[in-house]
């Protein structure tokens, strides 16, 4: 029997509006027949007519149809299904985006956004939070800041407290990705201490460790990939990540703890959610540059080998026997043709006669023995040698006890059900970080996507990367997922890039960032219809950016109830387009910070410095805002429940 309720929907625009009451069912549904039924409805949805470009506001995107799929078949097996109500994805529907929260947090939102448009705040809101807990004393600055950014941006300060918000976003269609946010309140000089004798070896430096092969120098940017004074303290020029300072490996056990906690309450709080992790929290930072740096140089001899092929991006290279036998001698590389040929034939795992980057990186397998992380061909002896063997005992010990905490961490997550999700970082770490979470994802995702990459689409090299990487999955035959992002380090990455005298890898301005973002987005929605052992979340606050991956997901026939794309946003901003794709039955996931009230203030110091460049060039969410509340006004519906709002 289908039980009926009213949905109410708010008209678009400024001036007053009228409640319009539709009706829809909920049906308790078989689940074989549920993904035939949501990709019918998408089919059906399909037929409808094609978006046009608004006739008064041609510089405004065309706008996307209303989705009438609207079955979600997350993780229920069995459980009743919800037949979603057809909502606009317009993102102008403040009815849709503001029914899941009370009138008062409605107005702690509106005085947030009004703080964070005054600069003067913005620039010394640390300060001010500092000065405030001084005069206010420690209960009543708890209690203000609870009614003001701690409320509107931190979901509470543990486990158990957060659990009520994150079961009414999910009533509302939002999933959360759970982090554990607190952060060290260091000065800059403890950070710069701290960066640096965390990041250089006690190993003699003309010991170095360089893999064994000729690149030429000029291709060698090592400097990248060495700490710097001027840049130690890593939270310079970042509102948008967390930063963690390497004090010791017992430092590093107390953030797994915090890490293990995490993934606990993202499996105890919700049905469907992730944690979000970063390696640099885990282990000594050296030993990520000093991968970092093996990576890049094997990548740079292989773009060196394959030089002829210049005009194809380095991805999509191959090398066949001649060429690879011909270019060692035209380098200079001591081994004769009976050796390269042993090696070519070694490389060349699937006998095509030709080797891609992805048997290139064979080279660079794991072993069991730490020490022999990574190994690569010794020139003069034709054995294959480890590429980090400079590294000390201790810090052998300190490597393995890295990879034993990120182990850990992927077997917990597995066991809550719960997705884990690897942050990116500066470019000088990634490529360790990019390779350690791939390995992971080749243990934990043979059966289900458990481990999730996170690509800057703000780096030239973020397409190339991810068509690796995706051609890796693919090729091995376990499940890929990934979190697409814009980028957090843009400034710092410039500025340190100039002043150490490498390339500067951002894109040159923020259209080109856009383009990568679509293009990475574009080739794995593709590669989903093809394939669909692929997941993707479209981690953005740009409207046009989600109305994109809408239309392209709607072109492609991939249906919401797919569970192939997600989206996902932070808490306390963009709830415009949270909440309304929510109800039409997309994945859509918040970014749920929580901690303590007095150890998240740094935490709250960028989210407010973030959110000031945001409503800088954008007052939309401010303006539903005051739009539902006078709506309620109107309707004399200040007490309002959502907890009672039928679904």
């Amino acid at each position: 029997m289908a039980t009926r309720f009213t949905v109410g929907r708010l008209c678009p625009g400024i001036s007053r509006r009228l409640l319009r009451p539709q009706t829809a069912e909920v049906r308790v549904i078989p689940v074989r027949v549920k993904v035939d039924m949501a990709r019918a409805a998408v089919a059906a949805d399909k037929a409808d007519t094609p978006p046009v470009p608004s006739a008064d506001r041609p510089d405004v995107p065309a706008e996307i149809p209303e989705v009438k799929s609207r079955f979600d078949i997350r993780h229920d097996y069995g459980e009743q299904v919800r037949q979603f109500p057809i909502v606009s994805l317009n993102f102008d529907d403040a009815l849709e985006a503001y029914k899941s929260k009370t009138t008062g947090e409605i107005l702690r939102a509106l005085l947030v956004f009004k703080l964070c448009s005054f600069d003067i705040i913005v620039r010394n809101n640390n300060q001010l939070m500092k000065l405030s807990r001084r005069i206010l004393g420690k209960r009543l600055f708890k209690s203000c800041m609870k009614g003001t950014f701690y409320g509107h941006f931190v979901a509470g300060e543990d486990q158990e407290s957060i659990k009520p918000l994150i079961k009414r976003m999910e009533k509302f269609g939002v999933g959360s990705i759970l982090d554990y946010s607190v952060e060290e309140d260091l000065s800059r000089d403890e950070a710069v201490s701290a960066e640096m004798d965390s990041c250089i070896s006690s190993a003699e430096p003309e010991q170095s460790a360089q893999p064994y092969m000729c690149v030429p120098s000029t291709e060698i940017h090592s400097d990248k990939y060495k700490a710097h004074e001027e840049f130690g303290d890593r939270r310079e020029d970042v509102v948008s990540a967390r930063t963690y300072f390497y004090e010791d490996e017992h430092k590093c056990d107390e953030n797994l703890k915090i890490f293990l906690n995490c993934i606990k309450a993202a499996g105890y709080s919700s049905t469907d959610g992730f944690a979000a992790i970063k390696l640099t929290a885990l282990g000594r930072p050296q030993l990520l540059l000093q991968l970092s740096d093996v990576l890049s140089t094997t990548r740079q001899f292989f773009e060196a080998l394959t030089s002829a092929e210049k005009k194809l991006p380095w991805v999509k290279r191959k090398l066949t026997k001649e060429v690879f036998q011909n270019r060692l001698e035209e380098l200079g590389v001591p081994m004769s043709r009976d050796e390269s040929g042993w090696w070519f034939t070694w490389m060349d795992q699937d006998a095509s006669g030709d080797v891609d980057l992805l048997e290139w990186n064979q080279m660079l397998k794991p072993n069991h023995s730490l020490r022999k992380l990574f190994v690569v061909p010794n020139i003069e002896t034709g054995e294959l040698e480890p590429a980090m063997s400079s590294i000390t005992e201790e810090e052998e010990q300190q490597m393995k006890n890295m990879l034993q905490r990120m182990n850990l961490l992927a077997e917990a997550a597995k066991l809550q059900g719960v997705r884990l999700m690897v942050d990116a970082e500066q470019t000088y770490f990634q490529p360790a970080i990019a390779r350690l979470t791939v390995e992971m994802m080749r243990k934990f995702n043979q059966e289900r996507p458990v481990i999730f990459n996170t690509y800057q689409c703000y780096l030239k090299d973020a397409y190339n990367n991810l068509y690796a990487d995706m051609d890796l999955a693919r090729k091995e035959g376990w499940h890929f997922g990934c979190k697409l992002v814009r980028g957090a380090y843009m400034e710092q990455e410039r500025k340190r890039a100039e002043a150490v005298g490498y390339e500067d890898p951002i894109n040159p301005d923020y259209e080109a960032t856009n383009r990568m973002y679509h293009k990475c987005l574009d080739h794995m929605l593709t590669r989903i219809d093809k394939y669909g052992d692929i997941n993707v979340m479209v981690a953005s606050h740009n409207e046009d950016t989600v109305k994109h991956a809408i239309q392209r997901m709607r072109e492609l026939n991939i249906s919401p109830a797919d569970q192939t794309v997600y989206f996902g946003q932070l808490l306390g901003m963009c709830d415009q387009v949270s909440f309304p794709l929510g109800q039409a039955g997309y994945p859509v996931f918040k970014y749920v910070p929580y901690g303590p009230v007095e150890e998240v203030l740094p935490y709250l110091s960028r989210r407010a410095q973030e959110n000031s460049a945001i409503l800088k060039g954008a007052y939309k969410e401010r303006m539903l805002l005051w739009t539902e509340l006078k709506r309620r006004l109107s309707h004399l519906e200040l007490v309002h429940n959502p907890d009672k709002v039928k679904q």
